[in-house]
């Protein structure tokens, strides 16, 4: 069979894409397993727009300032001016954000907006209940424990991709192809990403010498909960300093000031920094949430109130110990602003797989839902114009050795690099080092899925050293 779209991930730039795209096309979406296991379901804050009509240049500059200049002026604006259009599609299909007592919506703020402009839904649970609306509405085909592991890309087409499923590989094909695998979380030891996001999609851009931009631009959130021995760990959403929750040390203080003027309404890369070095300089750091009654935590932030409740934190009444980890890549997969990969025709890049360019150096908080949304309806919008008459080419069907038995120490041991020497606060000799390790690991006999992570971990390193000044969440100190 030849699909008219195989979407790669079940997120939100998958779903919304599928839910655009016209009755009667075949749609197949490939998900690793379990499908709720991706970075929409664990997205907390919420959904940025421009409130109204007049927002709008606001909402851009407020993009463009987070982005320290090297933002793609232009996608920001079609971020913003379609947010109206997107929100009001979502809420039409049925969706429910949350609204005050007279049926308004509610926003809320966070850090670097200069209004209160985030839709929110269950409170603390945006991103869950998007998915499973999104997930419930599609008409697509879902195709769970499916692992894609190669592009079939030949003469600038695309014309589908490999996957594994089980101990299986086998080729699927179609006429337009959709990535939307999330970002790059699995890389770094310490990180807020669903377990299944791990860098895959662009090693192998990386691997078919596809672009690949702004990789040095990883964010890391800062208000984190990372005492458990899982790598992913439990995010505390910026709404929750929006809404006024205060970030403070072993005697109470509110160090933030110390850094910035703005305190926890700074952007998250200075906010990042500030606890980074106070906890290098010997200080516990916590987010204290006093400014709240119980009843208002428990309505609005009901995830993080049963989680912690259920960890033995009596919030909000109790501090929580916080940490910075790595949240979200600003670079990613070049393309255009309709989600089209530069040089592969039918190949497009959606999500934050993709760079668009809307983020430069530092994303602005809630962009990220936004984003999804806008850049996968376009992208579909385009294939609608985008005629195919070229056929779809059959490929050799060949094994590939996936996982080897040292891989598991090698991926443990990149892990560690990238969040020692990869991270929040970078050298040029440390940075240096890592690109060595990472060029030894290469070297060695290992399983494509590690090559694959590793092809990518080189992308940031290399990019790092390329920018040799800091900006956004590049800082980048000393050789």
């Amino acid at each position: 069979m030849i699909y008219d779209y195989i979407i790669v991930g079940a997120g939100i730039a998958g779903l919304y894409a599928s839910l655009n795209i016209p009755k009667g096309k075949k749609v197949l979406i490939l998900s690793k397993e379990p499908v709720w296991e991706c970075n929409t379901f664990y997205a907390q804050g919420g959904v940025a727009t421009a409130v109204d009509e007049e927002d709008i240049h606001c909402h851009i500059h407020d993009t463009l300032e987070a982005g320290a200049g090297l933002c793609d002026p232009e996608a920001v604006e079609i971020l913003s001016r379609n947010s109206l259009l997107v929100i009001e599609d979502l809420i039409a299909r049925g969706f429910e954000f949350d609204k005050d007592e007279e049926g308004n919506l509610l926003f809320t703020k966070e850090a670097a907006h200069s209004r209160p402009r985030i839709l929110h839904a269950g409170g603390d649970a945006t991103g869950r209940e998007l998915h499973r609306f999104l997930l419930k509405n599609s008409p697509a085909k879902l195709l769970e424990g499916v692992e894609v592991i190669d592009l079939l890309i030949e003469d600038g087409l695309c014309h589908g991709v490999r996957v594994r499923r089980g101990k299986e590989q086998y080729n699927i094909y179609g006429k337009h192809v959709l990535l939307s695998s999330g970002g790059i979380g699995s890389l770094y030891e310490y990180h807020t990403n669903a377990t299944t996001i791990s860098a895959d999609i662009q090693g192998l851009a990386a691997l078919k010498g596809i672009e690949l931009k702004d990789m040095e631009f990883t964010q890391f959130h800062p208000t984190v909960f990372v005492h458990s021995k899982r790598a992913q760990k439990l995010l505390l959403t910026e709404a929750l300093r929006g809404e006024g929750a205060t970030v403070v040390d072993e005697e109470n203080r509110r160090f933030l000031f110390d850094y910035d003027p703005r305190g926890e309404l700074a952007p998250r890369d200075i906010v990042s920094r500030a606890i980074y070095r106070h906890q290098k300089a010997g200080h516990s750091v916590y987010l204290d949430f006093s400014n709240f009654s119980e009843e208002f935590f428990k309505k609005r932030f009901p995830t993080i109130y049963h989680k912690f409740r259920n960890l033995g934190f009596y919030v909000p009444h109790d501090r929580v110990p916080i940490s910075p980890a790595f949240h979200f890549m600003m670079g990613g997969i070049k393309t255009d602003v309709w989600g089209r990969v530069p040089g592969v025709k039918y190949l497009y890049a959606i999500g934050e797989v993709a760079c668009t360019g809307v983020h430069g150096a530092n994303r602005l908080a809630s962009n990220s839902l936004l984003e999804g949304l806008v850049f996968s309806r376009r992208a579909v919008e385009d294939t609608l114009i985008q005629t195919r008459n070229e056929p779809i080419k059959s490929f050799k069907e060949r094994s590939i050795a996936l996982i080897l038995p040292g891989d598991r120490a090698l991926k443990q041991r990149l892990r560690s690099i990238m969040w020692q020497k990869v991270g929040i606060i970078r050298k040029k000799s440390e940075l240096k080092e890592a690109l060595e390790e990472i060029q030894r690991m290469q070297r060695e006999k290992i399983g494509h899925l590690l090559g694959l992570r590793l092809l990518c971990a080189k992308q940031i390193v290399q990019s790092a050293l390329k920018r040799d000044r800091s900006i956004g969440a590049h800082y980048i100190e000393g050789e």
